[in-house]
């Protein structure tokens, strides 16, 4: 048995948790620079607003409906992540943080009411944190995805799926007719696993429910479509074929990339763009423990901006694989330095690591300069400072540490405060 602990609109949610007076409010979480919504509360999208639809397009409706747009604060939704998921964890032995919000539980050798045990847990995650969540259950973890797709349907009173579904719903308590008749009232572009486009090409031939695609031999499946989908057919039908993950797998390629608050013609600003970047980029490689043998680095302007236009990017190789800040920074500098040209408004930069290896199957030494064997502590005192202190505490030189406000810094005029991470936003109750 799995289960799946999903935050309801996570991002709104945590801002309603210290900000009580955005409850039932129609509430916007902006990209990074303000750009579109990334996330929406349910009276949002009673509004009609899309995800990634442009804050532009929908600011007339802060007026006209008391729309509340907020900066995304990821410190914030990061340590109530980190909270949720510790309290989510009390639902069964082994533990699969999927995203930022989602947390696969495997629950085998859980004994009792699976479905009180649900509710119990829910309310313990929306007293302890705020965050109020939903929880389904299955004997795969797709299954597990599914269900927990119909409990927050059900507790939005659609009608689709019976009340009793709402907030927390197990698949594999539920008799075969009653399942068939849930699955027959879900859209098969549902499912974890099934694209817009595989959705396509199964509507058009007449697979439109999940119920349908149950039914359909795995065999067919992965004759016409792809051992993906049947694998995906294969957990439907209750074969597990996907296990639980302990630990994240390796990323192949690590990207650290950010539009501009505003647009920078400077070098020496996207030099300190780029410094920043390849500084993220090479801290989130160490923490995987790989080494990089190549690196990327892109600039462009904005397409929807009057003016000339400009892309480039340019893959440079690593002498040797490092995880070493300073040399992936001066690669990325002199990459910039290459495709760099005057007279351009950009509005976009980044640095993207590739051809990543295992940090472990070589000698440590061999993503050090051979002058300077200390590199490696340096690096991790750089993490350790960091993590402490928080991001950027520590910054190369090249990254501007002049005092000065940054030009290409991505802008946050709606920033709330991180309140649980920083003394100085530390919320004060006064009588």
């Amino acid at each position: 048995m799995y289960a799946l602990v999903d935050g309801n609109n996570f991002y709104v949610s945590c801002e309603r948790a210290f900000r009580p007076s955005l409850k039932n409010r129609p509430v916007v979480v902006l990209s990074n620079s303000d750009g579109c919504a990334i996330a929406r509360s349910d009276e949002a999208k009673a509004l009609g607003i899309k995800m990634g639809q442009p804050w532009f397009e929908c600011r007339q409706l802060a007026d006209e409906a008391g729309l509340v747009a907020l900066s995304a604060n990821f410190t914030l939704y990061g340590d109530m992540s980190d909270r949720m998921m510790s309290v989510a964890a009390g639902l069964g032995p082994g533990q699969e943080i999927y995203s930022i919000d989602e947390s696969f539980i495997d629950m085998a050798g859980v004994r009792g009411d699976l479905v009180r045990r649900g509710h119990a847990v829910r309310e313990r995650i929306l007293q302890w944190t705020g965050i109020p969540t939903g929880i389904g259950m299955g004997p795969t973890k797709t299954l597990a995805k599914l269900a927990n797709f119909i409990a927050k349907t059900a507790d939005r009173k659609t009608g689709s799926y019976p009340a009793e579904l709402a907030r927390v719903c197990n698949l594999a308590a539920m008799p075969a007719s009653d399942l068939d008749a849930v699955l027959q009232a879900t859209n098969v572009d549902e499912v974890w696993g099934v694209g817009r486009r595989i959705a396509k090409q199964l509507n058009d031939e007449g697979v439109t429910n999940v119920l349908e695609l149950v039914q359909i031999d795995p065999a067919t499946i992965r004759r016409r479509w792809s051992v993906v989908l049947e694998r995906t057919v294969r957990e439907l039908q209750g074969q597990p074929c996907i296990g639980l993950e302990d630990t994240p797998p390796a990323k192949k390629e690590i990207a650290h990339t950010r539009s501009f608050g505003q647009a920078i013609t400077s070098l020496a600003d996207l030099t300190q763009a780029v410094t920043e970047f390849a500084s993220g980029a090479a801290a989130k490689l160490r923490k995987q423990g790989g080494l990089a043998g190549q690196l990327l680095v892109l600039v462009h302007t904005s397409p929807f901006r009057q003016g000339p236009q400009y892309s480039r990017s340019v893959t440079v190789p690593m002498r040797r694989p490092t995880t070493d800040s300073m040399l992936l920074v001066n690669t990325a500098v002199r990459g910039l330095q290459a495709i760099y040209r005057p007279g351009f408004n950009y509005a976009k930069a980044g640095v993207m690591l590739l051809d990543l290896q295992d940090g472990a199957v070589e000698q440590a030494e061999l993503d050090l300069e051979p002058e300077d064997g200390a590199r490696g502590t340096l690096m991790a005192t750089l993490d350790r400072l960091n993590d402490r202190f928080g991001r950027n505490t520590v910054l190369l030189a090249s990254a501007g540490l002049d005092g000065k406000e940054r030009s290409w810094a991505t802008r946050q005029s709606l920033l709330t405060p991180q309140y649980t991470t920083n003394w100085r936003d530390l919320p004060i109750a006064k009588a």
